[in-house]
């Protein structure tokens, strides 16, 4: 390169001619250009189908070339212009009912053949079927009112969805309901507030027909409005009277004060009132009776959990209380139960339930305990097992005290099912009319005896408890 510039500063330096530029041999010869021209114009005069046709040139040349060879008959694209609204629409209706060609209307127009297409499917929707349905040929004397009628209906649809929108709007605001509520589910009065706030924007029939609301209900709404109107002096002085009597009278109570007053008014007006104002006396409050106190003493931990299995006799036993009502009185039983075979370990039966009955009863049950056997003796919270008589007796023993929770039946399951079948089968189900206190304690003695050593158990192969024992080897 250093050797061409200096030949090229010798020869300028002896002819005195500066060369600018070397000149450049054109790539593409006359008749290549005049081709690409020619196929241009008679190919729709599009450059890029010209350049995919021939394979040369690049657009910015070919242009040059037409601008060379056909500048008059050379295409320009088309500048931008902002159409307004009715000229759109006239445009369509040319477009609608032309007796020639598309491209003829976008030329009148000053606009492109598709913006035409785009403007028809703005206004008319992409499926124009009526349009569809005539042929290009055939003469429409009606296209343009039928036009113009598709038009009002468009303006139809666009009002209707207005309607709707400002109903949803006002519900949110008015009544404060979520944007997307059902208008179905509105209340008649809530449908007449939406009516008040947009009567003066919307036909007062066209509101009623979205709302789904007849014209009588409207009406039987707006004069159910003015009744509160009406009575709303009297609302204020029945709150007035309601307050100064203490709050605790009722409807009929204020209706007759109402009345020494001598204002003229029906109960269910006076009630109808209150209920709006939310006027409520105080009814009696109803307590039911119990009987706890709290607790006596420190109840201890419920060990069997509900577990009334045993392994061996002596290892967990269960007391408890129940009544037998008969006409001659009440009789109360207080046995012992053992949950190996559920046979009785004592029982005491007595006309009242008492602190004596209890001892009793685990006296009875202690003194057939083996030297260093002390079982589990679980209970209710009933007073009878924190009296200081059983405790005294529970500690020289050495049993282990249980007690259920408050006022919970199930944790104490056994002993109640036991109870249950007592009554099933000597108890209930029979007259107990003339019988004594002391014949009916006898009867049911000779039943507990009859329990233990008799009364088979499937549970326990068909044997009693003491018949099951014997069968064990153990001593009863």
């Amino acid at each position: 390169m250093l050797a061409r510039w200096y030949k090229e500063f010798l020869e300028e330096k002896e002819t005195g001619v500066i060369h600018d530029h070397r000149l450049r041999l054109s790539r593409y010869t006359t008749e290549q250009k005049k081709a690409a021209v020619l196929h241009y114009l008679e190919h729709g005069r599009c450059l890029a189908r010209t350049m995919r046709a021939l394979g040369y040139p690049c657009q910015e040349l070919l242009s040059k070339w037409c601008e060379e060879f056909a500048p008059a008959r050379r295409k320009h694209s088309r500048v931008a212009v902002q159409f307004s609204q009715e000229q759109k629409q006239k445009a369509v209706i040319d477009l609608c009912s032309r007796r020639g060609s598309a491209e003829d209307v976008a030329d009148a127009c000053g606009a492109t053949r598709a913006s035409l297409y785009k403007w028809k499917n703005d206004l008319l929707g992409k499926e124009n079927t009526m349009a569809r349905a005539v042929k290009k040929d055939q003469d429409l004397p009606d296209d343009k009112d039928q036009l113009l009628s598709e038009i009002e209906m468009l303006k139809e649809q666009v009002r209707r969805l207005k309607i709707e929108k400002d109903i949803l709007e006002a519900a949110a605001e008015l009544i404060k309901k979520d944007p997307g509520v059902d208008l179905k589910d509105l209340s008649n009065r809530e449908k007449t507030a939406l009516i008040g706030a947009l009567k003066n924007e919307h036909p007062l029939k066209s509101l009623l027909d979205r709302l789904g609301l007849s014209r009588s209900s409207y009406y039987y709404q707006l004069w159910a409005q003015s009744l509160e109107c009406k009575y709303k002096a009297l609302k204020h002085h029945i709150i007035e009277l309601f307050d100064l009597n203490n709050c605790c009278y009722g409807y009929r109570r204020i209706h007759g004060l109402l009345a020494k007053e001598g204002i003229k008014v029906s109960e269910k007006v006076v009630r109808m009132l209150m209920e709006e104002a939310s006027l409520v006396a105080q009814p009696k409050r109803k307590r039911k009776y119990s009987s706890y106190q709290g607790e006596i003493t420190p109840a201890p931990e419920n060990l069997l959990e509900r577990n009334f299995r045993a392994d061996a006799p002596n290892e967990k036993w269960l007391t408890d209380i129940t009544e037998f009502h008969i006409p001659a009185g009440k009789a109360y039983l207080s046995p012992v139960i053992d949950c190996f075979d559920g046979m009785l370990v004592s029982w005491t039966v007595s006309t009242r339930p008492d602190a004596e009955m209890v001892n009793t009863m685990l006296d009875i049950a202690t003194g057939t305990l083996n030297n260093g056997v002390c079982p589990i003796i679980h209970s209710d919270r009933g007073c009878h097992y924190r009296w200081p008589g059983w405790l005294e007796r529970i500690e020289k023993a050495a049993l282990v005290r249980s007690m259920s929770k408050k006022g919970c039946s199930p944790d104490n399951a056994a002993c109640e099912g036991f109870f249950g079948r007592i009554k099933n089968e000597m108890f209930y189900n029979r007259t107990w009319i003339g019988v004594t206190m002391d014949s009916f304690m006898e009867t049911l003695d000779k039943y507990l005896h009859w329990y233990n050593n008799k009364r088979i158990k499937m549970s326990l192969d068909g044997m009693s408890p003491v018949q099951y024992r014997l069968s064990l080897g153990m001593v009863v």
